[in-house]
């Protein structure tokens, strides 16, 4: 067997590239409910049921905002959940021309034998959980592998656990009609320059395209959703233009051409940086057999949360600064973005948290 050719494959291929349509990206909606409870936090709202779901319809329905969409990345609470005038989330994604999606994963653990390094956890149960969140109407999955960078690390048992557990991951989603976003996330923390993390990134991406094969995915059905080539977060700064140097080139090295799109994760970057990177890579007049956009979560939502501040009369103003970051990232999957929307407030400022976890 090649790859995976079940019931589900004709409709992966076309999910996974619709996702990847340039001009269209995903708002990673999925924070866990602890993580949303940090965000509300942050403007003073209580973590509970109903201001989450007031928080999420402020997203889902703002107005004009899902043209630049092609999917959503729901917590499994939110898959369920209705807006106040009783309608599915769902249902009023389908409506808007976008897919919604589910993380999977139940986080990370300890990895043993090694310097703290981590793997994901969540595989035992998956298949019953993808059946019945695809019966809901999710046409995607999302499952984060974390990896780190420092003196030994990551080690090569942390890239082969990894990996391994994403292969899996995505065979058994394909198997019950999701796409699988393939998230090797290499955390920005450490002092390291950006050749390091080159290196790093091309090793990681090798093993973790390995893996796919070995687990036999159909890697048309498959997005990648991988950090971008930066230097670490206490390390000197580099322009955007070599960030996409850098970037593009470890994809070209390590990503196979049959995979539709990469679904850049923002990793901590302000709003403003992640769009402007994005943009360069696809101004780079270089071969890119892939579709180069997003999957933004606090880069597409921190001035929108702060423009809200909890606030009913601010809804609207919330649902604005979506808009404005929704298209400005459109406009950088198409190399076409000028600048000027980080004068939104909460545009340029760092969303680094040191050993992230949703």
């Amino acid at each position: 067997m090649s790859c995976y050719k079940g019931k589900y494959h004709d409709e992966l291929c076309a999910n996974a590239a619709y996702i990847g349509s340039p001009g269209k990206g995903i708002l990673a909606a999925d924070e866990s409910t602890g993580t949303i409870g940090k965000r509300l936090a942050s403007i003073n709202v209580e973590n509970n049921e109903s201001n989450r779901r007031i928080f999420r319809e402020l997203l889902f329905t703002a107005p004009d905002t899902l043209q630049y969409l092609s999917g959503i990345i729901l917590f499994e609470e939110t898959l369920y959940q209705k807006t106040a005038a009783g309608k599915l989330f769902v249902d009023v994604m389908k409506e808007g021309g976008v897919l919604p999606g589910i993380k999977v994963d139940k986080g990370t653990i300890e990895l043993k034998g090694t310097n703290g390094e981590t793997t994901t956890q969540g595989l035992d149960d998956l298949a019953q959980r993808c059946k019945k969140y695809y019966e809901a109407g999710a046409r995607f999955a999302k499952w984060r592998a974390v990896l780190s960078i420092g003196p030994n690390e990551p080690s090569q048992l942390s890239m082969n656990e990894n990996a391994n557990g994403l292969a899996r991951y995505a065979i058994i989603c394909q198997e019950n009609g999701l796409v699988p976003i393939v998230e090797p996330e290499i955390l920005v923390d450490g002092k390291h320059d950006i050749d390091r993390c080159a290196d790093v990134t091309e090793r990681v991406l090798a093993v973790v395209y390995k893996a796919l094969s070995d687990h036999h995915v159909c890697l048309e059905g498959t997005l990648l959703k991988p950090n971008m080539v930066t230097p670490g977060s206490e390390a000197p700064r580099v322009s955007p233009d070599v960030i996409a140097e850098y970037t593009v080139r470890a994809l070209q090295r390590t990503m196979p051409p049959a995979v539709p799109a990469v679904v850049f994760l923002s990793g901590g970057q302000s709003e403003e940086e992640a769009t402007v990177n994005l943009n360069a890579m696809n101004k780079l007049a270089v071969k890119k057999p892939w579709t180069l956009t997003f999957s933004f979560g606090r880069a597409l939502q921190q001035s929108t949360i702060k423009a809200w501040a909890g606030k009913e009369e601010n809804i609207a103003k919330g649902q604005q600064a979506l808009l404005t970051r929704c298209k400005a990232n459109s406009e950088a999957t198409l190399g076409k973005y000028q600048g000027g929307t980080g004068l939104v407030e909460g545009a340029f400022e760092s969303l680094h948290v040191k050993d992230y976890k949703y």
